[in-house]
């Protein structure tokens, strides 16, 4: 029997980590823009799930890259 694997932890689902409000601000504060300049991405986005998210919250996206090495997307949760 196969043993059940976790969405976030499958190799093709980049790494989500949550960011603290002192990192959020800091984010807001560097690129000088709001919440809402931010793309969004569903609190039911099953990459998600083991974030413990509510609405308003940031989550940073790190994928690995071939030619760039790693690329970090921010997304606003909604």
């Amino acid at each position: 029997m196969a043993t059940k694997l976790k969405v976030g932890e499958h190799i093709l689902v980049p790494k989500h980590i949550k960011l603290s409000d002192k990192e959020k601000a800091e984010l807001l504060t560097r690129y000088s823009i709001t919440e809402n300049d931010l793309p969004r991405i569903s609190i039911k986005d099953a990459a998600l799930g083991a974030l413990n998210l509510k609405p308003g919250d940031v989550v940073r996206i790190e994928r690995t890259s071939i030619t760039a090495g790693s690329s970090t997307f921010y997304r606003r949760v909604t």
